[in-house]
């Protein structure tokens, strides 16, 4: 029996940049807040972000969109 993995794909911030549609500092605001996925560490200059993780906060901003609020 084989057993497949599946490959994450690592993004770096430009990327991230492109995907999410927000900015830099926006990114890093909002990591400080907690409401976006964490860098991971490559090495002392090296940061990247698991394309798993961006995509699963996208769908949480989506299903959070579309759900209408408590506040109403």
């Amino acid at each position: 029996m084989s057993t497949m993995t599946e490959v994450r794909k690592f993004l770096r911030l430009p990327s991230v940049i492109e995907i999410v549609g927000i900015q830099r500092t926006a990114i890093y605001d909002r990591i400080k807040k907690g409401t976006f996925p964490a860098p991971i560490s490559l090495g002392p200059r090296a940061v990247v972000w698991d394309s798993t993780a961006i995509a699963a906060w996208q769908e949480k901003i989506i299903e959070d969109a579309r759900t209408p609020s408590a506040k109403n």
